[in-house]
């Protein structure tokens, strides 16, 4: 998928437009940016960007000593280049089958350079189902995930036998609101609260590199950014790299797992807001942007956690096996100055992250859940909308109530496998279309 985006992008097809040469935007940059960051691992990256690197340091391969190089490295290999490139390549196949080659609003306009599929054919509706239901269990994983990071700001307070209510009442809290925001009509609701959201971002971002430890966060980053980029193709195809199956399966592959869960239905809505934009362009804004994104808020936030544990004794591994990894990031804080002012910011930003991620989500699933989407159309029907917001809602709290973390990963794994089928089609697509765009000169 890496390589295919790379080529696509540099290729002649670059300079299609979405839509047609009379195409028109729907969004302008900083909004299309926006709402792409907020629909993709904007949850993810609040709740691991902290407790991912203590894991790695704690518990690595037995081929590696706990460097915080290789702990960097590999949240970069988890949060940047490969899982944007995984969202992007069905998100282009889509605005290209849905807006230039008129096929019907389901995945299996992906699948354009393939004429005999069409939207109506048996395989194309198991293929919409299965990649549904994929969906809802990425959607409840990463729901999860952002209970457990609101709910861990109490936690140490919080009496073990409430833990199921307090975090049923945190899941009707997100999702009340992120089917509300829905129901407002495509690219109403989100379009507000996704540019709140990236600003909040960047707020973040910028006191925590100024008031934390400022030096080793950048020669960390570095450190890492050489491991990542020595180690990124072993590490990548699961080759060893660091001596270890059992670290790669319960991170790597997991993460992979997570990202493919998503990425069909995304990709119908990724493709859906890009409509006048050239194919450079979507690759720009929906792969490399995002991931300098991923990197500069990684080499912050999980180098800031390093430091406190490796040179300040902050005691975040004990705080990580004792209470979970949803509470390290308040431990954090509590080291910073404006500590509580960051701890009301970064809530706000974990709610609004997973209410605009859920909203493009709700609008892909609940439009392929209708009959007869067309380019026209505002939407689908808003009780589709609730029942797709009940049903993530009550899977994730069900997960996250008896199982934490492991429930997390138990959905992702769920709504990996069946995505990965797709997935794998998709690249015989993409370079079918490469090889047949170039021969016909386009």
């Amino acid at each position: 998928m890496v390589i295919l985006c790379s080529a696509i992008y540099f290729s002649p097809i670059g300079k299609i437009k979405i839509g047609g040469k009379d195409a028109i935007p729907l969004l302008n940059r900083w909004r299309w940016f926006s709402i792409i960051l907020c629909t993709t691992i904007a949850v993810g990256i609040l709740f691991w960007g902290v407790s991912e690197p203590l894991y790695h340091i704690s518990s690595p391969p037995y081929s590696v000593k706990g460097t915080a190089a290789f702990a960097m490295s590999s949240v970069f290999m988890h949060w940047s280049i490969t899982p944007y490139a995984i969202y992007t390549l069905p998100a282009l196949l889509f605005a290209l089958g849905y807006y230039n080659h008129n096929r019907k609003y389901s995945l299996g306009a992906m699948l354009f350079p393939f004429k005999k599929l069409d939207g109506n054919s048996w395989m194309i509706k198991f293929l919409d189902a299965i990649c549904l239901f994929a969906l809802a269990a990425g959607m409840s994983a990463v729901l999860g995930v952002g209970m457990l990071s609101l709910a861990g700001s109490m936690q140490k307070s919080m009496d073990p036998s409430q833990k199921p209510l307090i975090l049923g009442i945190i899941g009707i809290a997100i999702v009340g609101t992120f089917t509300i925001s829905a129901a407002s009509g495509l690219l109403k609701g989100i379009r507000i609260l996704s540019g709140i959201n990236v600003t909040i971002f960047l707020i973040i971002c910028t006191v925590v590199f100024i008031v934390g430890p400022t030096s080793f966060i950048l020669s960390n980053a570095m450190e890492g950014l050489e491991t990542y980029t020595i180690n990124f193709i072993p590490h990548s195809l699961s080759l060893g790299a660091f001596g270890d199956g059992d670290w790669m399966h319960a991170w790597t592959t997991f993460y992979w797992a997570n990202w493919m869960a998503w990425a069909p239905i995304t990709a119908l809505f990724l493709g859906r807001i890009s409509y006048g934009y050239t194919v450079r362009q979507f690759i720009l804004y929906n792969w490399w942007i995002p991931a300098g994104f991923g990197i500069l808020w990684m080499s912050i936030f999980s180098g800031t956690s390093l430091y406190f544990e490796l040179h300040e004794g902050a005691g975040l591994v004990q705080e990580l096996n004792t209470h979970g990894p949803n509470v390290i990031i308040y431990q954090i804080f509590d080291h910073l100055p404006f500590g509580r002012a960051l701890t009301i910011i970064f809530l706000l930003a974990v709610f609004l992250s997973y209410v605009t991620a859920a909203d493009s989500n709700t609008e892909a699933m609940s439009s392929i859940s209708t009959k007869d989407m067309s380019q026209q159309s505002t939407g689908a029907p808003t009780f589709i909308k609730y029942l797709w917001g009940v049903v993530v809602g009550l899977v994730a709290w069900v997960m996250v109530s008896y199982a934490g973390v492991d429930g997390v990963k138990m959905l992702s794994n769920l709504g990996g496998l069946p995505a990965l089928m797709l997935m794998v089609v998709l690249c015989f697509v993409g370079v079918k279309y490469l090889i047949g765009e170039g021969r016909q000169g386009l």
